[in-house]
C-alpha cells in the first residue's frame, strides 16, 4: 500500500481501527474520519506508535449530518490529488430513534446518505487514482452485515419513524440499501475506472456490538471474532491486486463472493424499479448539499 491514499470512516475503535492498523503497517497514507476528535487523536497516536513513521491524520465529521460531510468532503479534496480506496465503515445500531439536523433517521444517514454524499463529492480524485486494468486501481469498500439477508428492498419502508421504532430492522434495512448501492456504484463508476465492493465481516466482538447487543454478546461472546478477524478481509479488498482488482460490485465474506440473497422474499423485491427508486431517494436526501449523481440502468440477475 505503499504510495497509496486511504480514507476510513468510524476507525476509532472495533473493525475500523483494525482495519486501520493493518492498511497503515502495509504502507497506506490514511486519514480517519471520526466524530470525536479526542478519539481521532487517541486513534492516530496509537497507530503511529504500532507503526514507527506511519502517515495517519484525521478529519471530524458525524457521517450522519451532511453539513459536516461536506466539510470533511472539501479538506480532503484540498488534501488529496488522488484517492485509492474510501472506506465506509461508521455506523451504529440505535435503540431508541433519532434524527439528523437535516430531518433524516439517523440509522440511514449515518450508514447510507452521508456515504453516498462523500463518495460522490470524493470521485473527482477517487478517478485520477489509477485506471481500472492498472494494479492499485481505486476501489469504493462498504461494510454492510449479513443481518442484511433478512430485509427486503423496499424504499418505501427503508426510513423508520419514531412509533414503533425498531433499531436492529432499522440497521438492517441500511446495510440492505448498502450492498444495494455497492452494486450499483459498481456500474454506474466502472466508466472511471473505479471497483467497488461490499464485505460481510461476520460476527466480532467489538465495542459496537457490546453497546448496542450485550445480551447477544453475551450469549455468543465465545464464537466471536476479533476485530482483527473480522476486519481480514476489508483490508484484503483495500490491498489486493488480485481478485478484488479483476471483480467488481461483488458482495464478499471471508474472502468468497457470496449472493446477496438468502430468502425469496428478498430477492423478489429486488427489481430494477425498486433500485431506481433507492438510488434516487437516497440522491434526493444528499442533495442538500452534494452534487447530482446520475442513476444507473441497472439489470437485475
Amino acid at each position: 500500500m505503499t504510495g497509496r491514499n486511504v480514507v476510513v470512516t468510524g476507525a476509532t475503535s472495533g473493525l475500523g481501527t483494525a482495519c486501520a492498523r493493518d492498511l497503515v503497517q502495509l504502507g497506506a497514507r490514511l486519514t480517519l474520519i471520526a466524530r470525536s476528535q479526542a478519539k481521532a487523536e487517541a486513534t492516530c497516536a496509537q497507530l503511529v506508535r504500532d507503526t514507527p513513521g506511519a502517515q495517519v491524520d484525521y478529519v471530524l465529521a458525524d457521517m450522519g449530518e451532511l453539513a459536516e460531510v461536506q466539510r470533511a468532503a472539501m479538506t480532503l479534496l484540498s488534501r488529496y490529488e488522488k484517492l485509492d480506496v474510501l472506506v465506509h465503515n461508521a455506523g451504529a445500531l440505535d435503540s431508541t430513534y433519532s434524527a439528523t439536523r437535516e430531518g433524516t433517521e439517523q440509522t440511514i444517514a449515518t450508514h447510507v446518505v452521508g456515504p453516498y454524499m462523500l463518495t460522490s463529492m470524493l470521485l473527482p480524485i477517487l478517478s485520477s487514482a489509477r485506471p481500472a486494468e492498472a494494479v492499485g486501481a481505486a476501489r469504493i469498500l462498504w461494510v454492510s452485515s449479513g443481518g442484511m439477508y433478512a430485509e427486503p428492498l423496499d424504499v418505501d419502508s427503508l426510513e423508520m419513524g419514531p412509533e414503533g421504532f425498531d433499531g436492529v430492522k432499522a440497521y438492517a434495512k441500511a446495510k440492505r440499501a448498502q450492498v444495494t448501492l455497492s452494486e450499483m456504484m459498481a456500474q454506474a463508476f466502472a466508466p472511471a475506472g473505479l471497483r467497488v465492493h461490499a464485505m460481510h465481516p461476520g460476527w466480532a466482538d467489538t465495542p459496537g456490538i457490546a453497546r448496542s447487543l450485550p445480551t447477544f454478546r453475551k450469549l455468543t461472546r465465545p464464537l466471536l471474532r476479533t476485530p482483527e478477524q473480522g476486519a481480514d478481509t476489508l483490508v484484503w479488498l483495500a490491498a489486493s491486486d488480485g481478485q478484488p482488482l479483476q471483480e467488481t460490485g461483488k458482495f464478499w465474506f471471508d474472502r468468497t463472493i457470496r449472493s446477496i440473497h438468502k430468502l425469496a422474499k428478498t430477492r423478489k423485491a429486488d427489481t430494477p424499479q425498486a433500485r431506481a427508486a433507492l438510488w434516487n431517494w437516497v440522491e434526493d436526501r444528499a442533495s442538500v448539499c452534494a452534487p447530482s449523481l446520475r442513476p444507473p440502468v441497472v439489470s437485475v440477475t
